[in-house]
């Protein structure tokens, strides 16, 4: 399972056809992903503090070779899917919460 986290608003304006990412991703040219242990701190470098994020859970699998796992953070591999993604694609969107301590809090993490 790999994970993205956008604006809710964002994620809702796709339910009729298809995600295209963040404008940071469209800047970048792809969707950027994050396994479920580099999410937490992709949360914190990229979207510290922000509130009325979704968590996007896609089974890496269904993807097939529009996702191409690369280097990053610290010579780190991670997903990116070139191109968009359909809602139906997801395996779950769930609300992607601030504690008080102003860090997301995640539901538990699969993969």
């Amino acid at each position: 399972m790999i994970y993205h986290m956008c604006p809710a608003e964002a994620w809702a304006a796709a339910a009729g056809g298809s995600y295209t990412g963040t404008e940071d991703d469209r800047r970048d040219g792809f969707i950027h992903f994050s396994t479920a242990a580099q999410i937490a701190e992709s949360a914190r470098r990229h979207r510290a503090g922000q509130a009325g994020l979704v968590l996007i859970a896609v089974e890496a699998a269904r993807l097939g070779p529009r996702l191409r796992w690369e280097r990053s953070r610290g010579g780190e591999l991670f997903p990116h899917l070139y191109g968009s993604l359909a809602p139906q694609e997801a395996a779950s969107v769930q609300p992607l919460p601030l504690g008080a301590d102003g860090h997301h809090v995640f539901p538990p993490l699969s993969g």
